[in-house]
């Protein structure tokens, strides 16, 4: 090998370490490894930033902005509020959600399809009376399927695409992606719907032995015993009756801002202590009426009062780019900004050891915060977050769904003909998106999700560095040696298997930049066409049903749902499975070698 390459091989290592470690946001740790590329020079200064202004970062953008715009003109919400109904049985739901979350996928950003759904899916689900872990899983696997039958639905096909354009002239258009993806996805799509559902877990225990599917909606929170409160005096265990009676567990006391634990239940309160409790929203609220406790301490309730016209509870879903990830509540001054303060956090049935307030949130926890009325939706926007209610629209009108549509649809259909540049296209339709207040020019970069962006901008320069110096010609060279003798089919299948397997613990937008131009060797290598072997990449690449962290989808239904981390591969595994089985020969077919 050369120095490049060994420089660059150690630089991939590293990023995909650190990926997998996960202590540090992935866009830090692709823009630091770009960085140190330039400055030890297997990346050329002049291209260093060239990532930021490629087709593929500057589609995932737009397709991001678009994908709001058809959530606020309120043409997504019409499906969803018209064709969901609560008394289904649970195999027709899923079987309808997962048919439109793949739809919807196909068209918008999945992240978005599942952001908008989930909601809608939580809902139907305390309706019937279910729990929600049930459907939630199948739902976040249904949005992935779908992402993979259009250029636009995953941001692995859009590289993919660019990646072709760069290597052999022309890149894939709309919907070439299509033949191999709907099938795919279809075989998937009825798989989760009859059996997959079936394989999620419904009678494991979590670590204080109970089951995860029914600590959705858990919260650990902190109630304050208010000066001139009758309990004072009281001993912490005399509450035990009340808290039995309003189904809430008392696990500690705060006193002096330190955590006390059961062996203080002899403790007698005094003024400004705070109760730990385990309990879900409304039980909570019956408690803290019950005894007269407040919410958080009495300065901040009634600042909180005296600004608005009343106090609302929201639910909140974490996910991994959210501004409040890795920080606490009290660090990011929620209290101070937004008016608002955070009541309790669910996190699938752990113990939170600290104030809740001073507890380092997680991607995946499930926020409970106590906002002045008609900030909601504000609140849950700064934070990054997703709501777990059913949302009302912003700013929409009825005339504006098919304005929306409209603009979408005609963007769509003159990419596919050709007759304007996609990323063109899709701009064309932001711009007309803003002008006519679809998307406020106030929110409009509010949109775009500029974790991705850094992470894109900054791999693409790598992956180029990487092809450049040969080293994809050493990996697909690698692969070649240990495929020899196998007939095509078999060579794709490995293609496939292995770039899943990344996928399914690392980013699949860093697995993508990384397995295209391994593809394109590979086939270059055996005297075939490369196209079989893209399409065997985009699949694998976008089909991470494994892990919570393969999939941004699948980290966001880690909280709601109850699932822990092994909870995935029971269905997971049959599915990509399922997918490698189905996939190959519909490549065959239609992308012959």
């Amino acid at each position: 090998m050369t120095t490049d390459q060994i420089i660059l091989f150690s630089l991939f290592g590293a990023v995909f370490g650190l990926l997998l470690w996960g202590r540090y946001r992935y866009d830090l740790v692709a823009f630091a490894a770009l960085m140190v590329g330039v400055v030890l020079g297997v990346v050329p200064t002049k291209d260093a930033f060239s990532g930021f202004g490629h087709p593929a970062t500057l589609i995932v953008a737009l397709v991001l902005v678009v994908s709001a715009g058809l959530v606020r003109s309120g043409a997504v919400f019409l499906i969803t509020r018209t064709m969901v109904d609560a008394s289904r049985s649970l195999g027709a739901h899923i079987a309808l959600m997962g048919a439109i979350g793949g739809v919807l996928s196909a068209f918008m950003n999945n992240v978005a399809a599942l952001a908008l759904l989930m909601p809608v899916d939580v809902q139907t689900a305390r309706k019937a009376g279910r729990p929600a872990g049930l459907s939630l899983m199948p739902l976040s696997f249904a949005t992935i399927l779908g992402g993979m039958v259009t250029l636009i639905g995953t941001p692995p096909n859009i590289i993919i695409a660019s990646i072709r354009g760069e290597a052999l002239g022309e890149p894939f258009h709309m919907f070439d992606f299509a033949p191999v993806g709907a099938v795919t996805a279809i075989a998937g799509l009825i798989f989760v719907a009859l059996i997959g559902w079936r394989l999620i877990p419904q009678a494991q225990t979590t670590e204080n032995g109970s089951n995860p599917m029914e600590n959705f909606g858990l919260y650990v929170a902190e109630l304050t015993v208010p000066e001139g409160s009758k309990h004072i005096g009281k001993r912490l265990k005399d509450l035990d009756e009340v808290a039995e009676k309003n189904d809430v567990a008392i696990i500690g006391l705060v006193r002096g801002n330190k955590r006390r634990y059961g062996t203080q239940r002899a403790t007698k309160l005094e003024a400004g202590d705070a109760l730990v409790l385990e309990a879900r929203p409304e039980a909570l609220d019956e408690f803290r009426a019950a005894l007269s406790l407040t919410f958080t301490d009495a300065d901040r309730e009634e600042k909180l009062r005296a600004d608005g016209d009343g106090l609302s509870k929201i639910e909140v879903v974490v996910p991994v780019n959210a501004r409040i990830v890795g920080k606490t509540a009290q660090s990011i001054g929620l209290n101070w900004r937004q008016r608002s303060v955070l009541l309790g956090i669910s996190r699938q049935g752990k113990r939170i050891t600290k104030q809740v307030r001073k507890t380092e949130v997680r991607a995946g926890d499930i926020l409970l915060l106590l906002v002045p009325q008609g900030s909601e939706s504000d609140v849950t926007e700064w934070l990054g977050g997703l709501p777990l209610a059913e949302r009302g629209l912003k700013v929409t009108q009825d005339e504006k769904v098919w304005l929306a549509i409209g603009l979408f649809g005609g963007a769509v259909a003159a990419a596919s003909f050709g007759l304007v540049y996609l990323p063109v296209a899709l701009g064309l339709v932001v711009v007309g998106y803003t002008l006519t207040k679809i998307v406020p020019l106030s929110e409009l970069y509010s949109h775009i999700e500029w974790p991705v962006v850094v992470l894109l901008g900054s791999m693409i320069p790598l992956g180029a560095a990487l092809e450049t110096s040969g080293g994809t010609e050493l990996i697909a060279n690698a692969l070649v040696g240990i495929t020899q003798g196998m007939p095509a089919w078999a060579v794709l299948t490995v293609l496939m298997i292995v770039t899943m397997t990344l996928s399914d613990v690392l980013n699949n937008t860093a697995t993508t930049i990384v397995a295209a131009p391994v593809g394109i060797q590979m086939a270059q290598a055996l005297g075939k066409s490369p196209d079989p072997f893209l399409m065997a990449v985009a699949v694998a690449a976008s089909c991470a049903f494994l892990t919570p962290i393969g999939h941004k989808n699948n980290t966001l239904i880690l909280g709601p749902g109850g699932y822990r981390f092994g909870d995935y591969w029971r269905m997971g595994l049959p599915l990509e499975a399922l997918v490698v089985a189905v996939s190959i020969p519909a490549i065959l077919v239609f992308w012959p070698l």
